[in-house]
């Protein structure tokens, strides 16, 4: 099924075309039919509003104001809370309204949830959604992506789906995970996207690259919504005899390290792309990944793209100067094929 992105999606059989927010919300709902345990916490998450994009509307009128809750703006103590319902056996799923927001809770999340295994041999299953990146206008609070600070932390599992199918099962994932889970959705991709995705019970594995586009002379390597922005420059390139491989990582950690390093030696040739800022991002890592286990298979230098060093610009034309997009990473593969 293509968008209008540039990408294309195999349908998936028994499926139905929902938009990306749509797979989120549902995946919420038939978790919470499937097992009493989970439960929804955030702000204005119920009460008819529905959360600030309206994900979890209709989910209070349907299973009660004790499993969709309402909690007050204070994320470090309702993540500190959901990490006791957690141990006590309860599956709390904590809406952040936005992404940024989530450092006020850093200290419940890196010092206490990701270490509990390690201290206590006590799971920690909750899910923080965490609606990030930009390119929508909405300045430096409301447009982050700080996934980076939390692969970098032991004991979380962190993901970051593209299309609305992942969206779905990588949260159905997350939520039957005995780990806490941060799972960053993006924002752009709400009502802009829609695709097939599976009816029923849908599970896409935390740790599980996918190869979108098979290419023989550059592999670009990203996630989340710039995925798509990849894949409309693989067809940008086409025309001029460029053929590229196009991986989305979905699972951040953990990574699927073999896709990773067969995707790059099959082509010798690689670019790693985020929207997140390119200094010390997820790229930083596959790209050394890549360099101590795959050097003998490369055929150039690995090109690293990501935002600039600076908060995100609220202005339109400083925006999209701090962003990687289709026209920029033609440029990058381009460059690298001619290599």
């Amino acid at each position: 099924m293509s968008d209008n992105f540039g990408f294309t999606e195999t349908p998936a059989s028994s499926g139905r075309e929902l938009t990306y927010l749509e797979a989120i919300a549902e995946a919420i709902r038939l978790e919470m039919e499937r097992d009493e345990n989970v439960l929804v916490m955030g702000e204005d998450v119920g009460g008819g509003f529905g959360g600030a994009f309206k994900v979890t509307k209709g989910l209070a009128e349907r299973f009660g104001d004790r499993r969709v809750l309402n909690t007050p703006i204070a994320e470090l103590g309702f993540t500190g809370m959901a990490s006791g319902m957690a141990l006590m056996g309860l599956r709390p799923i904590i809406e952040m309204q936005f992404a940024d927001f989530i450092s006020t809770a850093f200290d419940s999340i890196v010092q206490f949830a990701s270490t509990a295994h390690y201290r206590m041999d006590a799971a920690v299953p909750w899910v923080i959604r965490a609606p990030s990146d930009g390119g929508i206008r909405s300045g430096p609070f409301h447009s982050q992506n700080p996934e980076a600070w939390f692969v970098h932390t032991p004991g979380l599992k962190v993901v970051a789906p593209a299309t609305p199918a992942d969206a779905k099962g990588l949260l159905t994932a997350a939520i039957r995970d005995d780990n806490p889970v941060i799972y960053f959705e993006a924002k752009p991709l709400y009502r802009s996207l829609k695709s097939t995705v599976p009816a029923g019970e849908h599970v896409v594995p935390l740790g599980s690259a996918v190869i979108r586009r098979h290419g023989t002379d550059v592999t670009v390597i990203s996630y989340g919504s710039m995925v798509h922005q990849v894949s409309a420059a693989a067809e940008a390139v086409e025309a001029d005899g460029i053929s590229t491989m196009v991986v989305d990582l979905r699972s951040l950690k953990p990574l699927d390290v073999e896709t990773i390093l067969e995707a790059a030696a099959s082509t010798g040739k690689v670019v790693v792309t985020h929207a997140a800022n390119r200094m010390a991002g997820v790229g930083a890592e596959i790209a050394a990944l890549i360099a101590e286990e795959a050097f003998e298979s490369l055929d150039g230098p690995i090109v690293r793209m990501g935002g600039a060093d600076t908060p995100v610009p609220f202005s339109p034309p400083l925006e999209d100067a701090y962003r990687p997009d289709a026209a920029k990473i033609a440029g990058a593969i381009r460059e690298l094929a001619a290599w």
